[in-house]
């Protein structure tokens, strides 16, 4: 075996099976983002044997060759800084576990990324989206109240496909949810959710109930739907509604929690019914929602100067 495959397969088969097991088991992270981990540190792997380091050794220069290497291909900032995330957990790891001396990623700075604003839909798009099933039909009954009760609850895809029907109270109308790391929340819906949820619970669920399922929405064979489907569906209803972006299901949690803000929502609330562990990752829809507000104001305020009135240039206050 040659230096490039013995650095390759020590990262690949000793190093980086333990950490992945780590991340699963006592971080408790979803196979999805363990699956990601993986990814960003295998591509890593191969790099370092390529460069004929071994992860032990790797220092600063390497570490920003090995970034240099990864833009030159085409990856984008965002890419890299994820790259980068991925590299501090494993080194930190590491380092307490594998009896690395040193840390080539400490103190080094992430690459520079734009704020990626959330796409969202307006409210009469919604609107729009929520009526283009065809609550006549089973089918239709059971998008319906899953498009519903995505928008009044904000949850992810993954999350509203494996939803129990023990999880959901009518009469308080709340959701018992398992997030991302097992970490459960409580989160609220509206009236209108839940009365697309009685229907379906009476009108439709049972005919697809062959199987005595757990999961509350089900597809026509007795099964949960998978996220796959789920994705085909909103996609379809987003063109039958006259949406032209592309729409997705992160896109209605996107306006779920736009639409809060915007009428005056607090902030820790919506980082409890988002199930954001850190509420910088919440203050992107501050954004969002300043932005709408500016559009707001120079569209109506009669002493606006840009807008209807005309735009002008951006002046600071001297």
């Amino acid at each position: 075996m040659n230096l490039e495959s013995e650095i390759l397969n020590q990262f690949l088969s000793r190093h980086l099976p333990t950490y992945l097991d780590h991340l699963a088991v006592e971080r408790g992270l979803s196979a999805a983002s363990v699956i990601a981990y993986g990814e960003d540190l295998r591509a890593f792997g191969r790099w370092l044997g390529e460069a004929r380091r071994a992860a032990e050794t790797c220092d600063r220069t390497d570490l920003s060759r090995y970034l240099k290497a990864l833009r030159a291909r085409g990856l984008s900032a965002k890419s890299a800084a994820r790259s980068l995330s991925a590299l501090r957990g494993f080194y930190a790891f590491a380092g307490a576990h594998l009896g690395f001396k040193q840390d080539p990623t400490a103190d080094f700075a992430s690459p520079k990324v734009g704020l990626a604003l959330p796409r969202t839909l307006s409210e009469s798009e919604v609107e729009r989206l929520l009526a283009a099933p065809d609550a006549s039909t089973p089918l239709g009954l059971r998008d319906r109240a899953m498009l519903e009760l995505l928008y009044a609850s904000g949850l992810r895809v993954s999350e509203i496909v494996r939803l129990p029907r023990d999880a959901v109270d009518l009469s308080a109308g709340i959701l018992r949810v398992i997030g991302k790391g097992g970490r459960e929340r409580i989160v609220p819906f509206g009236a209108s959710a839940g009365q697309w949820l009685v229907r379906y619970a009476k009108e439709a669920r049972p005919g697809h109930d062959t199987r005595g399922a757990a999961a509350l929405f089900l597809s026509a064979r007795g099964a949960a739907m998978t996220r796959q489907r789920f994705w085909q569906l909103i996609e379809g209803y987003g063109r039958k509604a006259g949406i032209r972006s592309r729409l997705t299901p992160h896109r209605l949690r996107h306006s779920f929690a736009t639409h809060l803000l915007e009428h005056g929502a607090d902030l820790r609330a919506l980082q409890m019914m988002l199930g954001h562990a850190d509420i910088a990752t919440t203050q992107v829809y501050t954004q969002v929602s300043r932005g709408r507000l500016r559009s707001v104001y120079d569209r109506y305020h009669p002493r606006a100067t840009r807008g209807r009135r005309g735009k002008a240039g951006r002046r600071s206050v001297q």
